[in-house]
């Protein structure tokens, strides 16, 4: 999952400096946001930043920010790309050092006081984005250049930067009457409280859930490192000769997947797919509510009938019925695939005497079982051979084979916590690209899922070069105090996918702050993200960099092959997941929603009844903890994203498989029109470019066993 973008989330602002703020400025001097960052390659200082920075930061980056906008709407000068566009989008660089730290740590390293901070940060920082969206003078300044845009001889770069801040003016509201503009603000402002305490909600509950073991005879069947994890954790919360299991993912999958204790496992399900639903404090029904509203208000003061049509309007598939279309064509065949796995694993039930039908929470269990009989296979046994530290080195070795750069580690600079790793990433040529940083390990700060942004982009303007500062965010499955972090085959796949996005985010040539990396199309940014998991599982890959953790063997070429033969094993059910979930939130907001309070569990019923979501499989994120959809606006109206760059990189890999999955040529191919671009293109043409050809459905059908 790639982040929002300070960039896309605050635009610049009007107002002229208050005469405070030299004397703020004076006050705060100390405030290491608001001095150079005086390391090599300018990693925020996290070791001397207090939570005392960040509000007098924010307030000095807002007011530093009205100064530049100022300075723009006051240029007598005839307005032009230089003196407008490129000035808007340099602008606000204090505000962005903040932020990007700020937003960072909420999510990765979360503490009361961040919490109370971002509370008061969020709606300053709304504030300030839609002072500037909505600021008329600067808009007809943008208006001038887009209208006379023929007469500057802009390149492609240049016409789609003037295009992307026209079209967000319009979008934030700069052609709305002055009352709808207040309005919008409001709504703006409220929104932004709400996913704070979404996500708040979410994150609280999954760390105050417990499910406590007495009995070893309970255990049977689970993996020796997830029953160890369950009695370290255990002793961590005074319970020490028991076991205690949280519904982190490193956790309850393997509970899913292994316990022999059927009820363990419904407890597990249970505790995990009611989050944020219970009869306490962290509910998220009245949230939801309020969200839905306000974005139907927000789409319609802005011309759009629903929320879905305004966010999707914007992107690649230009429509909610192209995105439902694509939906589709994966649905059904998913839906008649899961319909097989589900007979598959009642007659492997009912053969070997136990007296049950499927439910949920026996879909993992069963589908280890058919796997294991119908292949041989279980994933403990490869799982030895993934642990953290070779899958980070295979990633960094599937970018040395591909791109020629190396990844060096730097030990004494600038960490917002100890368990986070810095790399000095170089090109072929020995010449600086990026910093790195990863973050894989799970904590009780870190909210669940996996990421990528950056605390500092890239810009390559007229002499001038700034390259990022890109970090990946997981939580991994913890290591032991007998093992390092083994990593389950999903786990290897995520972090070679969030690696994809810190390839654009590193790689990336764009001259242009605001096309910088991952800053394209929505439903164009996962593209460099899912293809990279296609080096995860290659055969001729993993002997290269998946060597048992204790002998130092590579990979047997028999546990290759069933790696491989199993690679389109219960695709049916994963894919139903998934495309229910994008089902789910187009249907959230693609509906008028304007009176009366929703029922979330009978929506989500009434979406799976019409859907035809099978009994046995439930949406893979339940409304009440998709922190997709509801804990930011990112990916609202936009999970489809996914199945949609999916079509993309699986037709993409194709060029690979032809000419070799290393192959220089087609690597280089990639790097120049895929990842090194950003948003300074039209994503199909950099697309067709690559491919030589419009893409097709049917290489993802064909990876997913679809067809």
């Amino acid at each position: 999952m790639k982040k929002v973008t300070i960039l896309s989330l605050i635009m610049m602002l009007l107002v002229a400096l208050p005469a405070a703020y030299a004397k703020k400025m004076e006050k705060t001097s100390k405030n290491p946001f608001l001095e150079p960052y005086t390391n090599k390659y300018e990693i925020p200082p996290f070791d001397k930043i207090t939570y005392d920075d960040y509000l007098p930061a924010i307030e000095a980056g807002i007011a530093e920010q009205r100064q530049e906008i100022n300075a723009i709407v006051r240029n007598r000068a005839v307005p032009d790309f230089d003196n407008t566009i490129l000035a808007l989008d340099n602008s606000g660089q204090t505000l962005n050092k903040v932020c990007y730290v700020l937003f960072a740590l909420t999510e990765s390293d979360n503490t009361p006081e961040f919490e109370a901070i971002a509370a008061k940060a969020m709606p300053m920082v709304s504030a300030a984005s839609d002072e500037i969206s909505m600021n008329e003078a600067l808009f007809q300044r943008v208006k001038q250049v887009y209208d006379r845009r023929a007469e500057f001889n802009l390149d492609v770069a240049q016409t789609r930067l003037l295009e992307h801040y026209y079209k967000d003016f319009v979008r934030g509201g700069a052609l709305l009457s002055a009352a709808d503009k207040d309005s919008l603000k409001l709504i703006n402002q409220e929104i932004s409280n709400l996913f704070l305490d979404f996500s708040s909600n979410v994150l609280k509950e999954t760390n105050a859930i417990q499910i406590v073991v007495d009995s070893e005879t309970e255990l049977s069947g689970l993996p020796a490192n997830t029953i160890a994890q369950a009695a370290e954790e255990a002793a961590k919360r005074g319970m020490e000769g028991k076991w205690v299991f949280t519904v982190h993912g490193a956790v309850r999958l393997p509970v899913l997947t292994y316990a022999d204790n059927r009820d363990l496992r419904r407890k597990m399900y249970e505790a995990y797919t009611h989050l944020a639903m219970n009869d306490n404090e962290y509910n998220n029904f009245d949230i939801i509510n309020r969200l839905i509203k306000l974005r139907t208000r927000k789409a319609n003061l802005l011309g759009f009938d629903t929320f879905a049509d305004y966010q999707i309007d914007n992107v690649m598939a230009k429509t909610v019925e192209n995105a439902e279309k694509l939906l589709y064509q994966i649905w059904v065949p998913a839906v008649a695939k899961a319909k097989e796995e589900v007979a598959d694993m009642q007659a492997y039930a009912t053969s070997h005497g136990d007296n049950i039908t499927i439910e949920p929470w026996d879909y993992y269990y069963y589908a280890e079982k058919v796997k294991k009989e119908k292949f041989n296979f279980s994933e403990d046994e490869v799982r030895p051979y993934f642990s953290l530290d070779n899958v980070v080195k295979g990633v960094f070795l599937m970018a040395n084979k591909l791109y020629g750069i190396t990844f060096t580690e730097m030990k004494k600079v600038p960490k917002y916590n100890p368990e986070v790793k810095v790399y000095d990433v170089k090109d072929a040529d020995g010449k600086h690209l990026a910093v790195f940083m990863t973050d894989y390990l799970p904590r009780a700060s870190k909210r669940q899922g996996a990421w990528m942004s950056e605390f500092k982009g890239e810009y390559n303007y007229e002499g001038v070069s700034e390259r990022p500062i890109i970090f990946n965010v997981a939580s991994l499955t913890a290591p032991t105090k007998d093992t390092p972090s083994l990593l389950t085959i999903d786990e290897v796949k995520t972090v070679f996918h969030e690696f994809g996005h810190a390839l654009q985010g590193m790689l990336t040539t764009a001259s242009f702050r605001g096309q910088a990396g991952t800053n394209v199309d929505r439903d164009f940014v996962e593209l460099a993200s899912q293809i990279d998991e296609h080096w995860a599982v290659a055969p001729e890959f993993l002997k290269e960099y998946a060597f048992h953790y204790k002998t130092g063997e590579p990979i047997p070429d028999n546990l290759i092959a069933k790696i491989d033969e199993t690679g389109k094993f219960n695709q049916g059910f994963m894919t139903v997941e998934l495309v229910g979930a994008a089902l789910l939130d187009l249907e959230w907001h693609k509906v008028n929603y304007c009176k009366g309070d929703i029922d979330v569990m009978k929506f989500e019923q009434s979406v799976a009844r019409r859907i035809g979501l099978p009994r046995e499989i439930q949406f893979r994120y339940r409304s009440t903890y998709f922190n997709h959809i509801f804990g930011s606006d990112g990916y609202a109206a936009g999970y489809y994203t996914y199945l949609w760059a999916e079509v993309l990189e699986a037709d993409a890999f194709e060029m690979f498989r032809q000419h070799g999955i290393f192959d220089p040529a087609t690597a280089k191919l990639y790097r120049q029109n895929i990842l090194e671009p950003g948003g300074s293109e039209d994503p199909m043409i950099l697309f067709e470019r690559f491919r030589g050809q419009a893409p097709t459905v049917d290489a993802l059908l064909e990876n997913r066993g679809l067809k």
